[in-house]
């Protein structure tokens, strides 16, 4: 009896011969999409539709775009494994992820990748509008090939300008809405703009030795705690102030700019405080870098939750 003819039901072989649970393989090609990534996405999505829609919008039309959402970023982050599986092998953070194990080959990763990025354009251009449909083509293409294949691996301003496809959703969910692009939009664009740098860049000074196994140039690699900590203070003194600009500009009310402050405040106390730290010459657990990192995901979360609850209270 052949391998194959052996093989127990409800299995499935990789394209390294080993056989893999039908679940598994299932969990593998999801793992491909980064669905804790995608949380964030939508977290910024959603309530921008409500900012658009002055209240509820259309529930079909929110749900519609939150698939196709999830259907672009997963196409999205499918191609990036793709195109990572080299350095993804040596990186301890990246070492289990479906292309490195074996789960999923190569091949099946490209193919799921495309698949994604042409039903997703075709989702949002059949089911919302065709401007939605661009735009999240656009952010696809822009973190796939201007992100990934241009910028990772040869400069260490490569997340500030990749995260340009992070700030995508934004528009996203206001055109949704609206089939256009406004001021409220390209602010709450910029927002996300500013705070990607000091978002991802404590993470990065935590798994720096792991970047610098693989040659990409983070810039905690190429610079000292110093240096990144100050540049995590000034991106976050431009995020707060463009969160705030969403008030003279007369978009919302009272409730937003009163959150605003409040986070944005705790957030450069906290950006202030690694700083202090980087330039004692803190290093290891002291640095409490991470402590940014896990706050900067719980900002971002009450900052468009009250971007969903000011037309409410206007």
């Amino acid at each position: 009896m052949t391998a194959v003819e052996s093989r127990p039901a409800g299995t499935l072989e990789t394209g390294t011969g080993h056989r893999s649970p039908f679940g598994v393989r299932v969990k593998a090609f999801v793992a491909l999409t980064k669905p804790r990534i995608i949380e964030l996405l939508l977290i910024t999505t959603v309530p921008v539709m409500f900012l658009a829609a002055q209240g509820v919008p259309d529930l079909w039309l929110v749900l519609v775009t939150c698939v196709g959402g999830y259907l672009s970023a997963g196409g999205a982050n499918a191609l990036n494994m793709y195109i990572d599986r080299d350095i993804d092998a040596l990186m301890s953070r990246t070492a289990q992820r479906p292309l490195v194990t074996g789960v999923v080959t190569p091949r099946e990763g490209l193919v799921f990748g495309l698949t994604l990025a042409v039903v997703s354009t075709l989702w949002f251009g059949l089911l919302v509008n065709w401007l939605s449909a661009a735009l999240s083509l656009g952010a696809l293409l822009f973190y796939v090939v201007v992100y990934t294949m241009l910028l990772k691996r040869r400069t260490s301003q490569n997340i500030v300008w990749g995260g340009i496809a992070g700030c995508m959703p934004v528009l996203i969910g206001w055109s949704s809405v609206r089939n256009e692009v406004s001021w409220a939009a390209i602010v709450l664009f910029l927002v996300i703009f500013f705070w990607t740098p000091p978002h991802y860049w404590p993470l990065s000074m935590k798994v720096k030795d792991d970047y610098a196994r693989v040659g990409v140039p983070m810039l905690p690699v190429i610079a000292s705690n110093r240096t990144v900590s100050r540049q995590i203070v000034l991106y976050s003194w431009m995020m707060v102030a463009v969160s705030l600009a969403l008030w003279p500009l007369g978009y919302v009310g009272w409730f937003y700019p009163l959150v605003a402050a409040v986070a944005g405040g705790w957030w450069l106390w906290e950006a202030h405080a690694l700083h202090s730290r980087a330039k004692s010459g803190v290093t290891g657990t002291k640095l409490k870098e991470m402590r940014l990192f896990h706050w900067s995901i719980t900002y971002v979360s009450l900052l468009f939750v009250a971007v969903a609850i000011d037309p409410f209270l206007r």
